[in-house]
């Protein structure tokens, strides 16, 4: 009998095969490692991105130079702002009442003699914010004798222009005209016939639009009449059933069959005008396809051709002919050589705008003027909140974050020092200290809204301290920041070499000098990063604030510590709830800046600790 014996491993073996397996481990680890790593920090950057790529816009703002007459009919009727012996108080009140939309409305419309009609002329007005006025204001209250003059002025355009301006309306596509293009008239409804094929561009989107729009109806239809059919079926199943049901049974049939007749009345109704529709589209290609024109509609995008200083709007078109009215007048019906005539494509249709067509064509007008820009927004930095997104700015949730942090580190950071010297180098070492200690430790983890619930019953509640206050935030906001700083602060002094101690007490000096003269001294700078960290983590709190009222619409910049304010985060907060388009810049543009002091905070404690610490 052959039998082969297995030779036994060698301990030698042993190991090799259990280094590689732990070899092989580590490098899985470490992949792991890096991959967790750059998925974080993709995540960070696709954030930032994200933040900057909506909010650097915001940084600049669009204005509209027009010179305005500062009529004193409009702003000074009788004389009062200007007269010398007026009173201050009695001026300031003139110029509260007195009327400076007029002379900014006067000056838009100068510019668009043409325009006539009450809606024509409210869109025209819409071009300018209301914030204008207010300029007008400023400037008179600084000079009164600029009334009776006329100033060119660069104001700030509304919200609406501002995003056009900036890309976030519409994307707009320019074509040079490359013949000659001839209009039939300067105003009205117009014809205009181009040598070349120019229009094409017009006639292919609106197909392209028609036959999208015609795959959708035939999709419909199918899913209709496929609902249809399962009715009828349905129905027959109910016809069946009733034939071999009891009373009570055929009257819950009956009107289950009722049900079913009502809703395939309503599929059938809708079929039809689905089918309806259909028809007519197939109509409008059969007729395109001959070579009548293309009509245009709302849902479309919108063609317009900027022709002789002035503007049409598309309604219909061939390839080398057009029909559309006149949005802003004609210099002359005189034919435009080729290049100096373009065609517009607003690809986002106007039903789906805040701006008309119309208004579209007086933007451009005004570009091409050179009377439209964008200049630096300074409003940003120096106005309160407003309900104008154009207008508003972070003024004053900068002062009121100022006021709050100032206040907390006051109060914060005495208090977290004595607590952490005394739990660290006094308190006897008992149930008692140890107690505190936990309890310390236990409140750096709280959610930050219970100490907004605690300040708004107690500080408010029971103290009657001014809610929606930098104040009151100050005193909440250091109850959140104490255990931080305290944490950190007992940190250094442990920090601090036993021997400093032993060699001041050795020679002479006493346990409270020891601390304040040398232990404290160098256990300083990470009392600082600690504080730094704490008045980081209070910039950037919202929560327990909108408990104590700092949710409040605050447009004057606060003067004082007990003057209503609000602060940065809660101003992003409000301005991410709006719904306005220009409120979404603001808001990116806030949190930028609110990361940017975060930042600069976290850089100054890291350098902080690399400038002051020792290492023994």
């Amino acid at each position: 009998m052959n039998s082969t014996a297995t030779a036994p491993r060698r301990p030698i073996d042993i190991v090799n095969a259990s280094l590689k397996r732990r070899y092989g481990a580590e490098r899985r680890f470490r992949w792991l490692g890096l991959i967790a790593v750059m998925l974080g920090l993709g995540f960070v950057a696709l954030l930032l991105v994200s933040i900057v790529s909506k909010g650097y816009t915001a940084f600049w703002q669009t204005y509209i130079q027009l010179p305005v007459t500062l009529s004193a009919a409009d702003i000074d009727p009788k004389g009062v702002i200007t007269a010398a012996d007026t009173a201050a108080e009695t001026r300031r009140k003139a110029l509260v009442r007195a009327n400076f939309r007029t002379p900014v409305r006067d000056a838009l419309r100068a510019q668009f003699p043409d325009v006539s009609g009450r809606t024509d002329r409210r869109a025209l007005n819409a071009l300018i914010s209301g914030g204008a006025a207010l300029q007008l204001r400023h400037l008179v209250s600084e000079d009164p004798a600029l009334i009776g003059t006329e100033q060119t002025l660069w104001l700030v355009a509304d919200d609406d222009v501002d995003m056009f301006m900036k890309g976030r309306s519409t994307p707009i596509d320019e074509q040079p005209g490359a013949g000659e293009a001839r209009p039939s008239a300067a105003t009205g409804d117009i014809t205009l016939t181009a040598a070349a094929d120019d229009f094409t561009r017009i006639t292919t989107s609106v197909r392209g639009f028609l036959e999208r729009r015609t795959e959708r109806l035939d999709r419909d239809i199918a899913r209709l009449e496929r609902i249809l059919a399962d009715l009828a079926g349905e129905g027959a199943q109910i016809s069946a059933a009733m034939d071999d049901a009891d009373a009570a049974a055929r009257d819950r049939l009956e009107d289950r069959a009722a049900r079913v007749d009502d809703r395939s009345g309503q599929i059938a109704r809708k079929l039809e005008r689905t089918r309806g529709e259909r028809e007519a589209l197939g109509a409008r290609l059969a007729a395109a396809a001959a070579g009548e024109p293309l009509a245009l509609s709302d849902e479309m995008p919108s063609f317009m051709v900027a022709i002789n200083g002035g503007m049409v709007k598309v309604q219909e078109a061939t390839a080398d002919r057009l029909s559309g009215t006149v949005v802003s007048t004609l210099a002359s019906a005189d034919p435009a050589p080729p290049g100096t005539w373009r065609l517009l494509e607003l690809r986002t249709p106007e039903d789906d705008r805040r701006l008309s067509d119309r208004q579209v064509a007086w933007i451009w007008q005004l570009e091409q003027r050179g009377l439209i820009e964008q200049r630096f927004n300074t409003l940003f930095f120096t106005n309160g909140t407003s309900r104008e997104p154009e207008l508003a700015g972070i003024a004053a949730a900068l002062v009121g974050s100022f006021y709050t942090l100032v206040l907390t580190l006051l109060f914060s950071f005495p208090i977290a020092v004595g607590a952490a010297l005394y739990l660290e180098e006094f308190a006897p070492k008992n149930r008692f200290t140890d107690l505190i200690e936990v309890n310390i430790n236990n409140l750096a983890a709280v959610p930050s809204i219970v100490f907004g619930l605690l300040g708004l019953a107690v500080f408010i509640n029971v103290f009657g301290v001014p809610r929606s206050t930098p104040l009151v935030a100050a005193m909440v906001l250091t109850l959140m920041t104490l255990p931080t700083i305290i944490i950190a602060s007992r940190a250094a002094l442990k920090a601090v070499p036993p021997s400093i101690r032993e060699a001041a007490l050795g020679v002479g000096a006493s346990p409270l000098q020891t601390q304040f003269h040398h232990v404290l001294p160098l256990a300083l700078p990470g009392m600082l990063t600690g504080t730094i960290i704490g008045m980081a983590q209070a910039l950037g709190e919202t929560a327990p604030l909108l408990m104590i009222g700092l949710i409040a619409f605050i447009v004057d910049i606060p003067g004082g510590l007990t003057d209503p304010a609000t602060v940065l985060p809660v101003q992003i907060f409000m301005w991410a709830d709006s719904p306005e388009r220009g409120f979404v810049e603001r808001t990116s543009a806030a949190i930028m800046i609110l990361l940017a002091f975060l930042v600069l905070m976290n850089l100054a404690a890291v350098l902080l600790r690399r400038r002051f610490e020792r290492r023994w």
